[in-house]
């Protein structure tokens, strides 16, 4: 079995939910997808990465970090990070904050992200697309310059519609509808 294949299966088993959900935008759902409890699990860590890293290259994003906002895109961009580490590449990930610190550097980025480079901002899930939007923001702010929003999963509810909108292109490893179909 191929990675791509192999993190489909962890994703349904371990991720996908059907039953009556609320959704973080106050929306009802049939399916829940908690795409957390496969980025924060070893094996999921190892695919997620591997199969980030070639949808990257596939799409010619030669980024020099990659992140999102905290938390759900943190194990993503740290997998993805260690996987190109494993292959001898340079990749830095980072994190967002919700909101800058009152102490310290004050930062919103934390980690690897340095002004005028290229980055791809990363997500668990895209709803919405308001995570990504937000992290984009903070990201331009600074100096990055974004490549696009890699996802691990796309719910296909207008979260990449509204992202191609503002100009960004979103790559997902996989929609919700190929997490449910049978």
């Amino acid at each position: 079995m191929n990675d791509r294949d192999a993190l489909r299966d962890l994703l349904r088993a371990r991720s996908v939910r059907k039953g009556d959900f609320v959704l973080s935008s106050g929306a009802r759902s049939s399916f829940y997808i908690d795409a957390r409890v496969t980025t924060m699990a070893g094996q999921g860590q190892l695919l997620i990465g591997r199969v980030g890293l070639d949808t990257m290259d596939a799409a010619g994003w030669d980024a020099a970090s990659v992140g999102g906002l905290t938390l759900g895109a943190d194990p993503v961009a740290y997998s993805i990070a260690h996987a190109a580490a494993a292959a001898g590449r340079s990749l830095d990930a980072f994190t967002v904050r919700k909101e800058a610190k009152g102490h310290g550097t004050g930062r919103r980025i934390e980690g690897g992200f340095q002004p005028e480079t290229d980055v791809v901002v990363v997500e668990d899930v895209v709803t919405t697309g308001d995570s990504a939007l937000r992290a984009i923001q903070v990201v331009e702010e600074s100096g990055g310059r974004v490549l696009g929003v890699l996802s691990v999963v796309d719910r296909e509810e207008a979260g990449r519609e509204r992202l191609e909108r503002a100009g960004y292109a979103l790559l997902s490893l996989f929609t919700a509808s190929a997490l449910l179909d049978d």
